[in-house]
């Protein structure tokens, strides 16, 4: 898994701010996608993958609503 570009993390933001509801679940999947992908780029970070698990069972979670 390649780290995120800050031209990704940048077009994720930017989408953030101009969100509409029903985009929520693709964003968040974005954004458990990039926050994955910086996990496996810092192993032994603990926190990291954390925040990556938490953000895939939440974007899993929206998808599963829709």
């Amino acid at each position: 898994m390649s780290r995120p570009s800050i031209s990704e993390v940048s077009a994720l933001i930017a989408d953030y701010r101009k969100h509409r509801v029903g985009d929520l679940a693709d964003l968040m999947s974005r954004k458990a996608d990039l926050l994955e992908r910086i996990a496996a780029n810092s192993p032994g970070d603990t926190e990291a993958a954390e925040v990556a698990a938490i953000a895939r069972d939440r974007a899993d979670a929206l998808k599963g609503a829709d």
